[in-house]
């Protein structure tokens, strides 16, 4: 599990890919290495990814045909920069939100529009992940944990600080570039209540739509 919160910086050194999948190796840059055993998850612009040797400055990872099909490796080249998050502690302070290192989808950017002391993102929101993205909600871009400010039809704004965009990739978006994004996993779990209330089995939970609409979760 991971928190949204970015740690530091790090470069694609090597990026092999074949039928079979791919071998990274991340330069770290400023991250921590001193805790990091194998078998660690680094969050790699949000993918969780296992480390399978590493030193004080890098780590590689393998990683599948399945996560190569659903986020954005199919675009990265090496000297690309990522976000780098360690797997969240017990004792970590909780900064961001829940998030698991699983990408959802892939969106693009549509436009970047400076707004005084911030900038306005939007992306696109294809079909698959519109329904568990909701106005002043949480969403994982490329691992940052992150408040949609604003929806549309197809797409949603994000509005970031400087803070934000100094400690993350952000600076390196343009118009067409493409993130990663993790819905909040809460939503999943909001989904998977309703469809066990609305079939026929009995739903010992008490769960109903019409308290999670009284609580906030579901608007009109």
């Amino acid at each position: 599990m991971f928190t949204g919160i970015i740690e530091a910086i790090g470069t694609i050194k090597q990026l092999q890919v074949s039928a079979q999948g791919a071998r990274i190796v991340i330069d770290t840059g400023a991250l921590d290495m001193a805790d990091v055993k194998l078998g660690d998850s680094i969050a790699t612009n949000g993918i969780c990814l296992t480390v399978i040797a590493f030193d004080a400055k890098s780590f590689s990872a393998d990683v599948s045909t399945e996560t190569l099909s659903r986020t954005g490796f199919a675009h990265y080249q090496v000297n690309q920069r990522v976000n780098l998050e360690k797997a969240m502690l017990p004792t970590t302070r909780f900064g961001g939100h829940i998030v698991s290192g699983h990408v959802d989808a892939v969106a693009k950017i549509e436009s970047i529009n400076d707004t005084g002391n911030s900038t306005d993102y939007w992306l696109e929101m294809s079909e698959e992940i519109a329904p568990y993205i909701a106005e002043k909600g949480s969403i994982t871009i490329d691992g940052v944990s992150l408040t949609v400010n604003a929806l549309e039809a197809n797409k949603f704004r994000l509005t970031i600080v400087p803070h934000t965009a100094e400690q993350t990739i952000m600076p390196n978006y343009r118009q067409g570039s493409y993130v990663n994004v993790e819905v909040d996993v809460m939503a999943r779990y909001i989904e998977r209540l309703l469809l066990k209330q609305n079939s026929n089995q009995t739903n010992a939970s008490g769960v109903t739509e019409s308290l999670l609409r009284q609580s906030g979760f579901i608007k009109n």
